[in-house]
């Protein structure tokens, strides 16, 4: 991937199941990173950010993410200049609009019932309630979607204050990015287990390996859609089936 081999292992111990994936070695727990395709985008990611390479929005290969993505390397780059408390202050005002961002691009992505009573565009906290119920509900999943549900807001809660504090500091702004960051990471999670859980066999060969793609061209604002791995079988909408 981009000229580095990854090397990725599923580990199993007497407690826990784990992906490691090497270069550099970071360990996953597959209670929270069940699937490797998001787990492996993840790890490359956090690898290419700590290696100081360019984070940039890539034109050329588009997610419904780019947004949220764009404004959270705006908040980085704003973070390695700051000084003065402004500075942070306009960091955390980043975090707010890329957490806005995100979950503006889950809703449009989640089928919500008729029946809900939507929140405002920029009620967060409001947001983050409905989605979760809907992508994350059932008592099966009930301390998952809890913990997501306290994470996210206690990081609108982080950003917020950023954004009005007049002693903000570089230690308050690395932790309200990180906070953002991890957010950002569990509900793309939550997306992608709700899309790939869908189809878990292949149709016309009944095969497992099957890969979630993104199209920004599908109307209206770009859509996903999978993929086999084996007899190349897709649901794309502009694709012919047999």
């Amino acid at each position: 991937m981009l000229g580095d081999i990854y090397e990725i292992w599923d580990v199993t111990t007497d407690k826990d199941r784990w992906w490691i994936i090497t270069n550099l070695t970071n360990l996953y727990s597959q209670k929270h990173f069940p699937g490797l395709d998001y787990t492996t985008s993840f790890h490359i990611g956090l690898m290419m950010r700590l290696r100081n390479r360019s984070d940039c929005v890539d034109g050329s290969d588009p997610t419904p993410f780019d947004e949220v993505f764009r404004r959270e390397e705006q908040a980085e780059n704003k973070h390695d200049s700051a000084v003065e408390a402004e500075d942070y202050q306009g960091i955390g005002m980043l975090l707010r609009e890329s957490l806005i961002s995100l979950v503006g691009a889950l809703r449009r992505r989640s089928e919500l019932s008729d029946e809900i009573d939507l929140p405002k565009d920029s009620d967060f906290n409001g947001w983050t309630d409905v989605l979760m119920n809907e992508l994350c509900g059932g008592n099966s999943n009930k301390n998952l979607h809890q913990h997501i549900k306290n994470t996210a807001k206690e990081t609108w809660q982080l950003v917020n204050w950023l954004t009005h504090a007049k002693k903000a500091n570089k230690t308050a702004s690395s932790i309200a990015i990180h906070s953002s960051q991890t957010v950002i990471g569990h509900f793309i999670q939550i997306l992608e287990r709700d899309r790939t859980n869908l189809t878990e066999l292949c149709p016309v060969c009944k095969s497992r390996n099957i890969r979630t793609h993104f199209d920004i061209d599908i109307p209206p604002d770009g859509d996903y859609f999978v993929s086999c791995g084996v007899c190349d079988w897709t649901n794309h909408p502009g694709e012919k089936q047999d």
